[in-house]
């Protein structure tokens, strides 16, 4: 109040509405002259307009009597433009550059809230601009300069050849017709930049007259702005209430009416999003946003929506996948579309989003080439596809963009048994379309269906480590039971040894009694019952030698490569072969067990490394062995790397070093974090993996 009682109001100004000009009236915004030249001081040669582009051109005459004026650069450019010649068709037929052309360009496609206002006698009058364009100089005539030098050039060329050249020979023409055109042609060349260039260029020029500032026309034209007396019907129309004032000041475009979109299509204005009925809003969203937990569109149609509604709209746009809504393929793809990238028509698209759509349902990863192989699509449209609703992870596929959401599949029951149905449906359907082998769905007591359970990607990966850590167990339950056995084998080896001793000295054939009860240092039925042999079988005795042969090559192997999976090993082992003389105790059969019974006793263990899914390793190359106890200083740096890939595939060097200093209680160096890394990992991509674990 007090500073209202500081700052009177010191007049009042009505203000008044002239609509006379209000769809004719423009602004024309020139360049910048100096302040004491006006427009008006320039003569206008010529103006002419093309009214539904809104684009005009002006041209206006230089004052080639300026003390500024260059006139030897005016000459040299009305010569390169016009040549020698003069003609009707010069552009600058005195021999000099003595004007200037400017084209028009649209400042703002919504002029609705500008307006012109001329203040005369205490009245503010205001009329509704219809456009506004910036002038700005063309440089036209240095093209067509270009092209005279071009033509210039050319008659020279032709000026150099014989003239008595003769004639050329006849040159055989293939006539072609072209093909009747498609709708689908018709509609992409109707919508191509080539084409409303052309259809622009055709539009014609209509021929202005201009009058200058002090005209008797133009000071008649200017009385137009004013509005009509305070006693005509028109000065009413301001007393009016604030909305309608507002309206009136700035009055919608009829063109701009018809020509306005039902809904945004690029950018989504949340403001202008909210005045459409609820189930255009989740269209527009669901067509834009492609993928949507529940709780996020609620959030973006506001405070006050009716959740109920929500969901009975949204099923009709959607369907539901992991708990999250993923917008149906016939809303992306129209009935009378087609593939940019292929052609293919929109059915044949539905039907190949559709089903991988359902294998989402399935599973939380997609391989991209098994899609492609199924719908018979190209690679381009499958991509297309799993970019709505998938994120590509290396070595795995694609996973689907967002995590489960057990809270929407908790609280909508209802609506999770729907959509099952309805997935079951189109399950039915692309059975019969891609020819799919029927998948066993569990059946109640009553025979229906029960709805299948997705399982997140922390259960699987809680899983995964559960049945690692399982078969760990049991691998050293197994090779607990086979020390034992070797223990006593051994035992009854020595006591029939000394039995032999005693009586029958010189019988050394003791080898006969033991091969029925073992072969090369295991049961008979454990060694000979389908264990793969490197390439050799088993005969002979001397189990002993045999044993401690292979044990030397083990731990002299893994003391050079600390390191090594089983089908490396079995490659080193077979080069050791290759190079024993004939006749030597290893070619007496090694089995796949024994090789890995021999690794474990020599103080190696079985790393279980968490491959990918996807991975395309052997079954021999995801069993990795590494040498626990070397006896060197780097000894525990090594083990605690180990245990790190026993949880991790791979891992950036940064994150090992951090997790090497925090195990091991102290900050390592690189040269020690390099050499345990060496020792033990391979680089490839940025990242480290373990020795024989990455598929270059």
């Amino acid at each position: 109040m007090a500073n209202e009682e500081n700052d009177p109001v010191v007049q009042e100004i009505d203000v008044y509405l002239a609509k006379s000009l209000a769809e004719k009236l423009y602004l024309f915004q020139y360049p910048v002259r100096p302040a004491s030249m006006t427009y008006d001081d320039v003569p206008h040669l010529s103006a002419k307009i093309k009214p539904k582009q809104q684009k005009v051109e002006l041209e206006m005459a230089i004052d080639t009597m300026n003390l500024n004026y260059c006139r030897s650069k005016g000459e040299q450019i009305a010569l390169n433009v016009d040549g020698t010649c003069t003609d009707e068709t010069s552009t600058y037929s005195t021999k000099l550059m003595d004007k200037q052309t400017f084209c028009s360009s649209q400042t703002t496609s919504n002029t609705s809230r500008y307006a012109a206002a001329l203040y005369r006698k205490g009245e503010l009058h205001l009329t509704p601009l219809h456009g506004i364009l910036q002038l700005r100089p063309s440089f036209s005539y240095l093209d067509k300069a270009d092209a005279k030098h071009r033509e210039r050039e050319a008659a020279n060329d032709a000026g150099d050849s014989s003239q008595d050249e003769a004639e050329e020979d006849i040159k055989q023409i293939t006539v072609r017709f072209s093909r009747p055109e498609s709708e689908q042609a018709r509609q992409r060349r109707v919508q191509s930049y080539e084409f409303l260039q052309k259809k622009h260029a055709e539009e014609p020029w209509v021929h202005l007259h201009y009058y200058g500032l002090r005209d008797s026309r133009s000071e008649y034209e200017r009385q137009y702005l004013l509005c009509r007396g305070p006693g005509m019907s028109e000065s009413t129309e301001l007393i009016r209430s604030p909305s309608e004032y507002l309206m009136m000041l700035m009055p919608p475009s009829s063109e701009e009416e018809k020509e306005k979109p039902l809904a945004p299509s690029n950018v989504l204005s949340l403001a202008q999003l909210r005045t459409l009925p609820l189930a255009d809003q989740i269209k527009i969203l669901m067509k834009n946003v492609k993928v949507m937990p529940f709780a996020n569109l609620m959030s973006l149609l506001g405070l006050g929506t009716d959740s109920t509604s929500v969901l009975r709209c949204i099923q009709q746009v959607a369907m539901l996948v992991q708990g999250n809504w993923v917008v149906k393929s016939d809303i992306l793809y129209p009935k009378d579309s087609s593939s940019p990238h292929s052609g293919v028509p929109a059915e044949g698209l539905c039907r190949g989003r559709d089903f991988v759509m359902w294998r989402f349902t399935q599973s939380r990863w997609v391989v991209r080439k098994e899609v492609a192989t199924i719908t018979k699509l190209c690679a381009e449209d499958v991509k297309d596809f799993l970019e709505h609703m998938a994120v590509v992870r290396i070595n795995k596929g694609w996973e689907f963009l967002l995590p489960y959401d057990e809270d929407f599949i908790k609280k909508h029951p209802d609506v999770v048994q729907r959509q099952h149905m309805l997935w079951m449906g189109i399950q039915a359907k692309l059975e019969k379309v891609y020819s799919l082998l029927k998948e066993t769905v569990p059946k109640t007591a009553e025979g229906q269906s029960v709805p299948v359970m997705l399982i997140s990607g922390d259960q699987r990966v809680q899983a995964a480590k559960a049945k690692a850590q399982q078969n760990h167990l049991l691998l050293e339950r197994e090779l607990q039971w086979k020390k034992e056995q070797l223990q006593a084998s051994s035992s009854v080896r020595m006591e029939e040894e000394q039995a032999d001793k005693e009586e029958e000295p010189m019988d050394t054939s003791t080898c006969g009694s033991l091969r029925n009860k073992l072969a090369n240092g295991l049961p008979t039925g454990r060694a000979m019952g389908g264990d793969t042999l490197n390439g050799h079988s088993p005969t002979g005795c001397g189990e002993a030698p045999m044993a401690r042969e292979l044990r030397a090559f083990v731990e002299a192997t893994f003391q050079r490569q600390f390191v090594l999976t089983l089908s490396e090993l079995k490659r080193l082992f077979n080069m050791h072969l290759a190079s024993l003389p004939p006749g030597h105790t290893l070619f007496s059969g090694i089995s796949d067990r024994m090789l890995q019974d021999t690794v474990l006793a020599a103080g190696c263990k079985q790393i279980l490394v968490p491959f990918p899914p996807q991975t395309a390793a052997s079954p021999d190359e995801q069993k990795v062995f590494a040498l626990w106890e070397s006896g060197d200083m780097s000894d525990q740096h090594r083990q605690v790397l180990l245990e790190i890939f026993s949880k991790n595939y791979r891992m950036r060097r940064n994150l090992i070093q951090t997790r090497l200093n925090q195990e091991c209680g102290e900050d390592l160096s690189k040269q020690e974090v390099d050499k345990v890394l060496k020792d033990c990992c391979v680089s490839y991509g940025g990242m480290w993996y373990l020795k024989g674990t990455v598929q270059f």
